[in-house]
């Protein structure tokens, strides 16, 4: 009796011991907060991004340089693309929709604390009344992480590493379904993806909806599905305002899953479906780095 009164009490201590260590969400009002800029980005797959004759920057980007460097201004952080321009059909969109925004003016911010990664996103409604593509869903937020492996060729076999230079745009391509006479079917994909080799993205997605979450990958094609890392995804309006956060483990565990480490940086973009939007009607970010405990675009420190 007195062993099992003993083991008990021990057992009590381990979980109280626990209980009061446990991670909680960070005081995001001590969080720096990064800018980023997302846009309406029309029918501009990664074929179009590489073609020098269409995209004046496909030369620095075939040399390693990264969207964010001729695109975003360092000081102010606006970005130069002619999205409104996109918008309203006059370039690389052939379906105009009205009652959208260019570009969306983002608040980023990323914590870590030793085992989970913690990420906020924060954002004014676009005005406006947009033709409603996705019933369900007034808003999705989705983001990709990849682990420095995704490599583009281009048509000379030039390998580019494409994951650091334009972020999650390289899964998107002119041939997969939403674009201009393109397979239906055909889904966000990584030239040469594969989970064995590392060449993927792990992907983790908030519908408004129904509050759900999703935890998948692309690598040969999208997978919303398999993924173990993240613990929750939460979102809400406030007024004119919305704001949706990930915790994710670092540690990862599921398929698709890349696994995080401190002093490691990633290379991370994301997208935002507002208004009711669906398939490439979202606004996009350009490629960022997410450092855990370490120097980067978004930094996640302890």
């Amino acid at each position: 009796m007195n062993k099992v009164l003993t083991t008990a009490s021990a057992l009590g201590l381990v979980l109280a011991g626990m209980a009061g260590t446990a991670w909680a969400a960070p005081d995001w009002s001590k969080v720096p907060v990064r800018k980023v800029a997302v846009f309406h980005p029309g029918a501009s797959g990664m074929e179009w991004v590489m073609k020098g004759t269409e995209h004046g920057g496909a030369k620095g980007t075939k040399k390693g340089e990264r969207c964010i460097g001729c695109h975003e201004n360092e000081k102010t952080l606006n970005i130069d693309i002619a999205a409104d321009r996109i918008l309203a059909g006059e370039k690389l969109e052939p379906k105009p929709v009205s009652g959208r925004v260019p570009i969306i003016m983002v608040n980023v911010q990323a914590a870590n604390d030793g085992s989970n990664l913690y990420l906020r996103f924060n954002w004014k409604e676009p005005s406006g009344k947009a033709t409603v593509m996705d019933k369900d869903n007034p808003v999705k937020l989705a983001v990709m992480f990849e682990d420095n492996k995704v490599i583009y060729k281009d048509d000379k076999g030039k390998e580019v590493e494409i994951g650091l230079a334009a972020g999650c745009w390289a899964t998107c391509h002119t041939d997969a379904r939403t674009m201009p006479g393109a397979d239906d079917k055909k889904t966000k994909y990584v030239p040469g993806g594969s989970l064995a080799n590392g060449t993927y993205f792990d992907l983790i997605q908030w519908k408004s909806g129904k509050g759900a979450k999703v935890d998948g990958y692309v690598a040969d094609k999208r997978v919303m599905e398999g993924g173990k890392a993240l613990v929750s995804a939460e979102g809400k309006k406030d007024g004119d305002s919305w704001t949706v956060t990930f915790t994710r483990k670092l540690a990862g565990g599921g398929e698709g899953d890349i696994a995080m480490a401190s002093g490691k940086t990633y290379n991370m973009g994301f997208a935002i479906h507002a208004n009711h939007a669906a398939g490439r009607f979202h606004h996009v970010s350009l490629g960022y780095t997410l450092g855990i405990d370490a120097k980067a675009d978004i930094t996640a420190a302890k």
